[in-house]
């Protein structure tokens, strides 16, 4: 008895341990996006993000990007990972699962956290009016507004999002952490991808990490409170 009592209290512990870290997590995240912000709409930050997407172009040419010709391909593949037509996909794939699993009410939580998520984008988008960068040209099609990165945001509320609601139903400890870390670095990787595609500026991207994670770490707090362990 005083085992499983020594059992269940080191296990809350653990578990509000966890709470109280990604609490600090988003605040941090949340006040580094507030200045971010800031600097962006007084364009401090116009000469550190044209100095880098000039470092990812041929010194001769700023059309041409550097590297070989497959690393452009292989960006614009990994860019459309964190489209709206691919993750519309991943997500109804992932709440058609839940469903068949009977997790009737994850799948829902799910379906309407990430819509929120999507929403709060276009709001951030159409409300800061950044223009796309015109120092490089761009090598993919773009058409709305540049800050926050919208395929940076997206995939970071939707796979970490994902990632965390599927590590809840996994018993095994080795991918209950799998799950996050996938979201983790396929969010990474379709950031950069932006960059080195020239339709975004760096500052864009780390707008849509950090709008994205607090995004994802508000929705963790709403799961814990509402669907439980």
């Amino acid at each position: 008895m005083i085992d499983l009592k020594h059992r269940v209290t080191r296990f809350v512990s653990a578990t509000e341990r966890r709470v109280w870290l990604t609490a600090l997590v988003a605040a941090v995240i949340a006040y580094g996006l507030f200045e971010l912000t800031g600097e962006v709409l007084e364009g401090e930050t116009r000469a550190f993000d044209e100095s880098v997407l000039l470092a990812l172009r041929d010194p001769t040419d700023p059309a041409l990007p550097i590297g070989p010709a497959w690393l452009t391909k292989m960006m614009v593949d990994i860019t459309a990972l964190g489209g709206v037509t691919v993750l519309t996909l991943i997500v109804t794939l992932v709440v058609v699962y839940l469903a068949l699993r009977r997790k009737f009410r994850t799948a829902l939580f799910v379906t309407a956290s990430i819509l929120g998520g999507w929403a709060l984008s276009s709001a951030l988008k159409l409300g800061i009016a950044r223009p796309r960068p015109e120092v490089v040209q761009h090598l993919v099609e773009v058409s709305d507004m540049s800050f926050p990165s919208g395929h940076a945001m997206l995939s970071a509320i939707t796979y970490l999002t994902l990632g965390a609601m599927l590590s809840r139903l996994e018993e095994t400890r080795t991918l209950r952490y799998f799950f996050p870390l996938v979201a983790v670095v396929l969010t990474l990787i379709i950031g950069l991808s932006r960059i080195y595609l020239g339709v975004h500026y760096p500052t864009d991207v780390l707008g849509g990490w950090a709008a994205g994670t607090v995004w994802a770490c508000g929705s963790w707090f709403v799961a814990r409170w509402m669907l439980g362990r």
